[in-house]
């Protein structure tokens, strides 16, 4: 009866310390999860930014371009009102360019997307 006794405590906490040592792993495999999907937001949002900066810029240098082009070949008393016109089609072109932008920028997949459903396991199995 006794060796019974003095087996238990020792079995009891082996089975906490493996306990502990399972949950560590675990929080430690999350935080890494976490630092990889961080990451790749970060790399994927600097790469949206630049993508939008050249596009921006080479638009504008064409548009600059074009536009001077066009207001040259009309008579010089109409050149005004092309101008007035290209203003117009350009406020135009750049909300729509705007809506767009945010409809790439929502598009995306959610941030810690995977970080996230395995939080959600976990608490699953907790709960379980």
């Amino acid at each position: 009866m006794s060796e019974t006794n003095s087996q238990h405590p020792a079995g009891l906490l082996s089975l906490v310390r493996k306990l502990a040592v399972t949950g560590m792993a675990a929080l430690q495999n999350r935080g890494e999860l976490f630092l990889v999907e961080l990451q790749e937001e970060k790399t994927r949002l600097i790469e949206l930014f630049l993508w939008t900066a050249i596009v921006a810029g080479l638009a504008m240098m064409f548009l600059a371009l074009f536009t001077a082009t066009l207001i040259l070949l009309f008579p010089s008393g109409m050149r005004i009102y092309a101008a007035l016109g290209f203003c117009a089609l350009y406020f135009l072109g750049a909300l729509l360019a705007l809506l767009n932008l945010r409809a790439l920028w929502r598009s995306g997949p959610p941030a810690f997307r995977d970080t996230i459903a395995e939080a959600k396991k976990d608490g699953e199995w907790l709960d379980s």
